[in-house]
């Protein structure tokens, strides 16, 4: 079990799990690999709190009910995977401002967070608008051919080249 302490995996056999993956997720769930909505309906869940049942009633709401589902557990399983293979590489530690936004925009953590949920924002808003996320179009998506998520997952690279490009070579 030595290769889970591994500080890289190759892409090619990280590429194969996950395709392992999304057979198996089909495979038992009948449901494409994504996670975008579980942000949505973790939305509708806050909201419901407020406003209690009448969240319930929202058009968007009856298709996506805001509920703990599969796709929030992967989210969880996503965040506890990367830390648990933070820790058994040896390469977990708090960074609050990463090495490379540091170079280029100083140690300041608060502009680091905010540029950060800016950007978290506006992802959130494309993967809805664009009907999924990078895993729901760039993994389940293309592995299904769908021609809108081979467009979708080009535009992901397209921008997110032209962003690093922005943010680390022409500012």
């Amino acid at each position: 079990m030595e290769w889970l302490r591994m500080e890289q995996w190759s892409p090619y056999v990280v590429g194969f799990g996950i395709g392992i993956l999304s057979w198996f997720t089909f495979l038992l769930s009948d449901k494409p690999i994504g996670c975008s909505t579980a942000f949505t309906r973790t939305s509708g869940m806050i909201e419901k709190l407020f406003r209690g049942h009448p969240v319930t009633e929202k058009a968007y709401y009856k298709k996506f009910p805001p509920a703990i589902d599969w796709e929030w557990m992967l989210v969880l399983g996503i965040f506890f995977g990367a830390f648990l293979s933070a820790n058994l590489s040896g390469q977990f530690q708090f960074l609050w401002v990463p090495m490379g936004w540091e170079e280029t925009f100083g140690p300041n953590p608060v502009l680091r967070w905010v540029v950060a949920l800016i950007g978290g924002i506006v992802m959130g808003f494309g993967a809805r608008w664009a009907g999924g996320c990078t895993s729901g179009h760039g993994i389940s998506g293309t592995l299904q051919l769908a021609l809108s998520s081979w467009l979708a997952a080009v535009s992901f690279f397209i921008g997110g080249i032209v962003t690093a490009g922005f943010l680390f070579q022409w500012l």
